[in-house]
């Protein structure tokens, strides 16, 4: 009856991450940081968690001397937000 919650996704941060990521296709890292209010080292985790199952794709290059990484949600990234939103809104409206 209830189809389950992608569970990379369930994770607050992570959901968090990728609902940012959806609307402005990437971001620098410092923008998801003061967005999510999250310490970096969590983040930092949390990114390489979608990474690993390929929902975001990690750039990391220098601008002006610093290091700057920057986070692009992926097709597999967007079709997984939507099924997550879709199952999400099916749980609201069962009765």
């Amino acid at each position: 009856m209830f189809k389950d919650l992608d569970p990379i996704l369930h994770s607050q941060l992570r959901l968090a991450i990728v609902s940012l990521l959806v609307s402005v296709k990437e971001a620098e890292f410092t923008y998801l940081k003061e967005q999510t209010n999250s310490t970096a080292g969590n983040l930092s985790v949390q990114i390489q968690k979608l990474k690993e199952v390929g929902y975001v794709d990690v750039e990391k290059k220098f601008k002006d001397n610093y290091p700057q990484t920057i986070c692009k949600i992926t097709p597999k990234g967007i079709s997984a937000f939507e099924t997550y939103v879709k199952i999400l809104k099916q749980y609201i409206t069962k009765k």
